[in-house]
């Protein structure tokens, strides 16, 4: 009777998300579960904020400039970040952020108690908040290696993924249920809250220090060291291609308000934004199969075309239910492109230098969105809507196919013989993995 009941299950086991991570590591429990919770909470005031200045100015520039105010600290010091990740204790600067935000979310609050709040407030604190993003988010990313052993890195991967979708499907719905019946000052109260739940639990990582004995102090030359080596590195650069083109090319997040108008459904304005997460979250919680795949850059690469496909094709959607399936296939092909990217990053670059790749990738996935909205905006002033939707798909798809050309190490990519790869297998097999509990 045994036989049949591994028949049926193994299929599904190869599938189903896998949760070992979770299971045996103590330190990745505490980053999973501080991350999920952080990313509602960030979530919810990234509803409120910008919903309080347009009930305070009822106005949309001043709204929009929100996200230009965001965007400056996220690049300067998302790089001092990323050096500052390779030579000091990673632990201590995820605890020293979170607990920096903390005070900047109660001072949100705090704003939004008063008779008549600030709104040059509004806008410090939310260059404040960028800058901590900076600085927080290449620890982050150069953490994960080190918490749990080199074959759980894929699941590792799936299962913040889960973490991210999840926060992009409910936060914001959340966020605007907090707003709409507690208003901001509750909203960024339920934020702080949080933070102070986040800090417990970061609490409970064990220290963090470089690996290697750091030779050299933060700054701009440890900087350009890191840029020299992603430059260095043809695989890696064919991976940040790839985004940027997918992204710059067929970011179409601007344009939902105008497809809900078209299609003459403002109803499904937040289904428009929630679509590409759903498709995303539906990828990650059947990941099982990742782990099987070796040839991660051809993954890379397709998923990013389809990606471009996906989206080129809402241009000749009849309905707004085509729009949404078409947007949760290209979020679930953005995802496989996404997990496989997260594994060339994390199976191959060395500890030492992971802290400013990682500042170089977050750099990657915001300005691009940011690049693709203008895209997007002005080929619709110039054009039309649905001529927006099709040649960003296929500049998308024509990009991908020349970054391939141009960079093919990333269409060759292996990692079962890349030489990256395999030096850090002997590398992990040789130090100590992380303790399970």
């Amino acid at each position: 009777m045994s036989a049949p009941l591994c028949w049926h299950t193994a299929p599904v086991a190869k599938l189903s998300i896998d949760l070992t991570p979770i299971r045996v590591s103590r330190d990745f429990r505490s980053l999973f579960f501080s991350g999920l919770i952080t990313y509602f909470g960030n979530m919810i005031t990234y509803v409120a904020l910008p919903f309080q200045m347009a009930q305070l100015t009822n106005s949309f520039a001043a709204v929009g400039l929100i996200g230009v105010v965001e965007l400056i600290p996220l690049v300067v010091f998302g790089l001092y970040g990323g050096t500052l990740a390779d030579t000091v204790d990673r632990r201590r600067l995820v605890l020293i952020a979170e607990c920096a935000a903390l005070v900047f979310v109660l001072v949100l609050c705090a704003n939004a108690l008063v008779p008549s709040p600030q709104i040059w407030l509004l806008y410090v604190m939310a260059f404040a908040l960028s800058a901590i993003d900076g600085l927080q988010g290449p620890s982050l990313n150069a953490i994960l290696p080190r918490v749990v052993s080199h074959d759980q890195l894929a699941a590792a991967g799936a299962l913040r993924s889960v973490r991210y979708t999840l926060g992009a499907i409910l936060g914001p719905a959340i966020g605007g249920l907090l707003v709409a019946f507690g208003g901001a000052a509750f909203a960024y109260g339920i934020d702080a809250l949080t933070f102070g739940l986040s800090v417990l639990l970061l609490l409970r990582l064990r220290p963090l220090p470089p690996l290697n004995e750091v030779v050299e102090r933060a700054g701009m030359a440890h900087i350009l060291e890191g840029v020299r080596y992603a430059l260095s590195r043809r695989d890696l650069l064919g991976t940040y291609l790839i985004d940027l083109c997918a992204m710059i090319f067929a970011f179409p997040v601007a344009m939902y308000p105008f497809l809900a108008k078209e299609f003459d459904a403002e109803w499904a304005l937040g289904m428009l934004y929630a679509a590409t997460a759903a498709g995303a979250f539906l990828v990650t919680i059947t990941s099982g199969w990742v782990s099987h795949v070796h040839r991660h850059g051809r993954l890379v690469a397709v998923s990013a075309v389809l990606w471009g496909l996906g989206i080129g094709l809402i241009a000749f959607a009849p309905s707004i239910w085509w729009v949404l399936a078409l947007l949760m296939f290209a979020g679930a092909a953005d995802m496989v492109s996404g997990l496989f990217r997260g594994l060339i990053w994390n199976q191959t670059i060395p500890d030492e230098v992971r802290g400013r790749m990682g500042s170089i990738e977050m750099l990657s996935y915001s300005v691009g969105p940011l690049l693709g909205q203008v895209r997007s905006s002005t080929a619709a002033s110039l054009t039309s809507l649905r001529t927006s939707f099709a040649t960003g798909g296929l500049l998308c798809i024509v990009g991908v196919v020349v970054s391939v050309i141009c960079v093919p190490a990333i269409w060759a990519y292996d990692v079962r013989t890349n030489e990256h790869a395999e030096r850090e297998r002997r590398v992990r097999s040789q130090a100590n993995e992380p303790p399970a509990r």
